[in-house]
């Protein structure tokens, strides 16, 4: 009988949907049961079933979405005696490594990832963030005109428009060599 995985993810533009897709579609691949949840759209009642919970979240001002941390809340201590791995996608992420900006990438991985671990009592196989999606379309008035001087800075670290307003900095190589290393510590 296969292991079962549960991913639930939490996205404001639609990053971390993909990314949850992605590594769903390699641990299948790998033999593994996996079920994908939209936490804001569907709200899980129970975990006892399943064997590794994977937890993502897309990042915003420095935030996890709500959806995101609402179902570490309601299964915070099922969560602490499971198998979990957290990941995030954030925008910025592409842009502090393309700056080589080693003190950065310590302070984001520890704020989004290793004090989320410890607040909720975890004790992940992994955690890792990947980049995300930059939809200026989407944003609001204000973050958008917040935001756009960093429109040359994206396109400066090698992301291009893949349509107007919208700019992907996922490294899908690097979400499906993930993927394939929790299959195997798993």
């Amino acid at each position: 009988m296969s292991k079962k995985v549960l991913i639930v993810y939490g996205t404001r533009y639609g990053a971390t949907e993909g990314t949850s897709e992605e590594i769903a579609k390699v641990l299948r691949s790998e033999g593994l049961d996996v079920r994908v949840v939209n936490a804001r759209k569907e709200k899980v009642k129970d975990i006892s079933g399943y064997d590794l919970v994977i937890v993502g979240s897309g990042i915003q001002m420095a935030k996890w979405t709500g959806a995101a941390e609402n179902f570490l809340k309601k299964f915070q201590k099922e969560l602490a005696s499971k198998k979990v791995a957290l990941f995030v996608s954030s925008g910025a992420q592409a842009l502090i490594e393309y700056e080589k900006k080693t003190e950065e990438i310590e302070k984001v991985r520890k704020q989004y990832l290793e004090d989320k671990a410890v607040k909720y009592n975890l004790h992940p196989l992994s955690m890792v963030i990947f980049g995300g999606v930059w939809d200026f379309n989407q944003m609001s008035f204000l973050f958008r005109k917040t935001l756009a001087s960093l429109k040359p800075k994206i396109e400066e670290a090698g992301f291009k428009e893949t349509k107007p307003g919208l700019y992907d900095t996922r490294d899908w190589d690097s979400i499906r060599t993930w993927a394939k290393e929790i299959a195997t510590k798993f």
